[in-house]
This record gives C-alpha cells, structure tokens and sequence, in this order.
C-alpha cells in the first residue's frame, strides 16, 4: 500500500533528574554536597531515506518516542544521557504542524530536521555551592522532552511526472518503459495511487511517476486532485498524455486547454517547467483525430513513438539538470523562540512562557527557603517581574510557571 498523507506523534526523552546527596565518609567532618546532575533526554529526528518509499509505516502506528535520561546520584555521578531517535521518512517528504504551516521540507536524502527536543537533565544540589549557600538542599528536576503532533505529505521526487486525464495510458506507458506494474485495466481511475519508475535510456537513468489522473475541477480538489496534484510538483519535466481515444468524446486540444488550466490553477510556474505533449493510444484513436494533432503520438501497445519519447525525456531531463541541480540540503528550519513572553488567561491570572523561566521553578522542593531564594533570584534576572507588571498584573493575582502556580508580590 502506497501512502502519502499521515500523522506523527513524537515524544523526546524526559531530563533526568539531579540529585541531593552530601559527602559521608569516615573521618570527614561535614562533607559537602556532591549530587550529579542527571542525564539529558534523547533528540527525535526525522531523517530523508533513499530506501523508504512511502509513509505506510506511520499509518497504523504513529507514536514514536526518544529514551529519557538516568537520573544523577550520589558521589557526583552523573546521569546517563538517552540515546537519539532518528525516524526514516521518504524523500520529498514535508512536515506541517497542525496550523497547516510548513516546518521542514526533506526534499534529499540525509537532509534532518530536529522534530522534538529532548529535555535537559537537572543540575544535583554540588551545582547550587555558593559562598552564601554552603549545604544545598535541593536540586533540579529532569525537563520534560518536548511533545506534539505533526502532519506528513509525501511530494513524490521525480525526474517526468506524467499528466492526463483517467485511463489516458500512462499506466500502460510506464509499464512499457520501466519495470513498474501498476494496474491497468479498461476503465478510468484504475490508478488511484502515483507509481515510480525507473528508465534507463542510452546513459540516462530517469525517473518516471505515474499520477492518477486528473479530472477538470482537480486544482479545486475535485476528484481528489490536491492530492494528486501535489506529486507533479517537483517534477523536473511533464509528460502531457492526450488520449486519442477519449470515451467522453473531448478532443485533444481541448484536453491540453484544461489540463494546462488545472496545472495553472493549482501552482502557476508548473506552466513554465519543460514539457512534452504527445498523443497516447494511437492504435485506437478516433477516426480524424490522429491526423489533425499538431504534436507527435505513440502507442505503448504496439510501441509506436516510444523511441522518440525516451528522447525526448531524457534530453529534456538533462537541460533541466544542468540549469537547476539538485540542493544537497533542501531543509526549512524554524527557530526556537527564546526569552520569555506573559499572556493573560481568559478566566483571570497570566502564564509565563519560556524555556528559561519554566527551568528556574523546576526544583525538587520550593517549600525549601533555599530552593525558594534561588527560583526568586533567577526569575528576576530573566526579567519576569517586570514582564509581568507591564502585562498589568496586580499583587495577590494568580501567576503560573510551567506547573507551578503562585500568588504574585511585586515585591
């Protein structure tokens, strides 16, 4: 099964979480604190894999999750760090968020994208020695790894996409041409998936897709044209099939008139990428029809034209080579936000958000005075009261941090 639209859930790996331990050993008098810090948590990538050719592999089961981190110890031994996930998706495959926008394209193999981060390690109570804080008592928690939901869509990666309407003989022509075995039978809409194939032609190896065919409305979505659509997209050349044997009767230039339309509807500059037009089915064409055509015709049954095809595949192919070679890293990175932002809840009190804020308040203990002095101390540093006096809160309004929530005192 060919599948090209699908789901991911990814889960980094949790931060371990540090350790409160003090130096005991014999004749030592007062040993100080010596809490390892615990392990970060594993990365989840998605990476392009040559060898991977669709998305079947998240159909049924889209969950894929990192390893967390070891916690720190006593004697400062620190935590093990968990091992990065590297998640195998086909090339040409784009990443969305559940908003639609586009946050990575993996349009060549090896091109990575950094899909949830996982969660650093906490600091054990030997990173909190001062010269005011001589025997700390608290140390930090692990960071949750990062979590969410991701959209896939697969853009099939071809040299020649071929384009025309249902049961216009581009099954029929590829399997000629390459050793692909799509379904062919006497009725539209026998192809209801793109199929790949491979040509070899002098020197040349291209490329071929096979896309399900498209109806007049498809750059709307009728007929599920989107979906097929999308797969002509990084076409280096298209193939025009216009079928000289049409069962509704439309004749071949009006079959170029709307496909040329759909194409332009959907995506304007797929008009200007190289393309060749030729009539298909020639050993069963309508009386008249073949004689009219101002453009070369072939028949994958008989063989007709095929020779000149291939040629003309694969001179077009090598211009289009040349003028726009292939990025080795076709990758879209976002960045991360930094610093923190205040938003006001709907039902009263305010949120802050931001990496660094969450991790000040992520202590094992704030009813600790010294946990509470430090959190205290580096939240003003951050600039969070003042963040939040300019957001308009007020004394005694109720702040969260990440999972901590509080009364706020300007003071």
């Amino acid at each position: 099964m060919f599948v090209d639209e699908c789901q991911l859930h990814v889960k980094a790996g949790d931060g371990g979480a540090g350790a409160v331990s003090f130096r005991r050993e014999a004749h030592v008098a007062q040993g100080g604190p010596d809490g390892g810090d615990g392990g970060r948590g594993g990365d989840v990538w998605l990476v392009a894999d040559a060898n991977v050719a669709s998305l079947l592999a998240f159909k049924d089961h889209p969950h894929r999750s990192a390893t967390s981190g070891a916690h720190g110890q006593g004697k400062g031994r620190h935590g093990r760090a968990g091992a990065d996930l590297e998640v195998p998706v086909p090339e040409g495959t784009v990443v969305r968020d559940l908003d639609g926008r586009v946050v990575a394209d993996l349009a060549v193999a090896g091109s990575r994208w950094l899909a949830a981060r996982g969660g650093q390690g906490g600091r054990g109570n030997a990173r909190f020695l001062s010269n005011r804080r001589r025997a700390p008592s608290f140390a930090e928690q692990g960071e949750a790894g990062e979590e969410r939901w991701l959209n896939l869509e697969l853009k099939l990666m071809a040299d020649v996409a071929l384009v025309g309407f249902p049961n216009a003989g581009k099954s029929t022509l590829i399997s000629r041409i390459s050793a692909a075995k799509p379904k062919v039978a006497p009725y539209p809409f026998t192809t209801l998936e793109p199929h790949l194939g491979v040509v070899r032609y002098g020197d040349h190896e291209l490329v071929v897709a096979d896309v399900p065919g498209l109806v007049e409305g498809a750059s709307h979505g009728r007929g599920l044209g989107h979906r097929f659509l999308r797969h002509v997209e990084r076409a280096r050349v298209l193939v025009v099939l216009l079928d000289l044997a049409a069962d509704d009767g439309r004749a071949p230039d009006e079959q170029l008139r709307v496909l040329l339309g759909e194409l332009e509807s959907y995506q304007p500059e797929l008009l200007a990428r190289p393309r060749v037009v030729v009539g298909s089915r020639a050993d069963i064409a309508h009386p008249g029809w073949r004689e009219r055509l101002a453009v070369p015709t072939l028949s994958a049954v008989t063989g007709e034209g095929l020779g000149w095809l291939l040629g003309e595949m694969a001179a077009e192919v090598g211009r289009a080579r040349s003028v726009t070679p292939q990025s080795r890293h076709m990758v879209l990175h976002r960045p991360v936000p930094t610093g923190i932002a205040v938003e006001r809840l709907a039902g009263g009190g305010f949120v802050v958000r931001g990496r660094q804020a969450e991790r000040a308040v992520a202590l094992s203990d704030l009813n600790d005075p010294g946990a509470l002095g430090y959190a205290q101390g580096r939240l003003r540093q951050l600039g969070v009261n003042r963040a939040l006096q300019r957001a308009g809160a007020r004394e005694g309004d109720r702040v969260r941090i990440g999972a901590f929530e509080f009364d706020w005192q300007p003071d």
